[in-house]
């Protein structure tokens, strides 16, 4: 069940973690306060302030992407979201059953309690452990959508046999490490839907729903999508050269401290963090908290991703997702030392 890492431990093998929580009906106010992980400790007076910068909110209502987006408050995913405090993850594992059982019964212990809706999603390729909940459900990306943008930019490069220009280094640089709003639109501008589209399709994230004109932190992602964004990154594909996978992972590696919370809560010291947070507090639901992350050794990998609402602040969604995180890391790495 078990196989030594680069420092002689013992560890389960490649496992890939998917978590999302889901907004149940919900439509998009005029008002949408579109945040990125700035620091830990923003407030709703800082998000705010940023929602204000984003000119033009009021006039999402009449746009036809956002007719379409806020339709999402009548489909039968959202209609289910009220079930997903009370279910318990579907995992599954031919090979390893006993770790299945353990992520299904402790991600559901970690919940328990808390008001935030959650669901997730974990895969195991090379051990055939699945484990989902809600995998489908569409959910307001806040600041994760970067790393669509970071794929989607090196891809382009790739298309026109170039390197990076030295603007475009220092654009993705601030948007990943430093979560920089304002890199993330010129980039998102720059891109253009229909390259972010173009994108999305040769990644296979069909589930994904950019969002309207500017609105980047308004696009609409699910668990299985977001695990095959992670899996582009962190196996080799036809999308993404290695070199271009490694620059990316380089980056989510170099997150200043005041953003490394979330899914690396309780990581082994032995593996590197490569990590992207987001935040989104609005009228309705409270605060969505956000958090992907691919975690490397020199034998393998395995990714988590946390998204949630129905928090009433910052701090609570954050607690929710580093409780389910905890988790996950302790399944996988039973006796291997954990960060946390």
């Amino acid at each position: 069940m078990s196989t030594p890492d680069s420092r002689g431990k013992s560890r389960h093998r490649l496992f890939l973690v998917t978590a999302v929580l889901v907004l149940p009906g919900v439509s998009i106010p005029a008002l949408a306060l579109v945040v990125s992980a700035a620091s830990r400790a923003a407030s709703p007076a800082s998000a705010n302030s940023v929602a204000a910068s984003l000119a033009g909110t009021a006039s999402l209502a009449g746009t036809a992407s956002f007719a379409r987006t806020a339709s999402f408050a009548r489909t039968a995913s959202f209609a289910r979201t009220a079930s997903f405090a009370r279910a318990a993850a579907a995992c599954t594992s031919k090979s390893h059953p006993a770790v299945a059982a353990a992520l299904a019964r402790d991600m559901r212990a970690a919940r328990r309690g808390r008001s935030s809706t959650v669901a997730v999603w974990v895969a195991d390729p090379s051990a055939g452990v699945t484990c989902s909940l809600s995998g489908s459900s569409h959910f307001d990306s806040a600041s994760i959508v970067k790393v669509t943008i970071l794929g989607a930019v090196l891809r382009k490069a790739f298309d026109q046999h170039r390197h990076l220009t030295s603007t475009e280094k220092a654009q993705v640089r601030a948007m990943i490490t430093r979560s920089d709003n304002n890199a993330a639109s010129s980039l998102w501008a720059w891109l253009g839907h229909a390259y972010l589209q173009h994108f999305l399709n040769l990644a296979g994230m069909r589930q994904t729903i950019l969002g309207p004109g500017g609105y980047w932190g308004l696009t609409q992602v699910t668990a299985h999508d977001e695990m095959l964004l992670l899996r582009r990154l962190l196996t080799a594909n036809t999308v993404l050269t290695n070199n271009l996978r490694d620059y990316a992972l380089d980056l989510m590696a170099q997150v200043v401290p005041t953003q490394r919370w979330g899914v690396p809560a309780g990581a082994p010291r032995s593996l590197t963090v490569h990590v992207k947070n987001g935040w989104l507090p609005r009228a309705t639901h409270g605060w969505r908290i956000n958090s992907i992350g691919g975690f490397t050794w020199s034998k393998g990998w395995y990714s988590i991703v946390v998204l949630s609402m129905d928090n009433p602040t910052m701090s609570y969604g954050i607690a929710t997702v580093e409780a389910i995180a905890r988790a996950v890391h302790r399944d996988l790495n039973p006796i291997v030392r954990a960060v946390t």
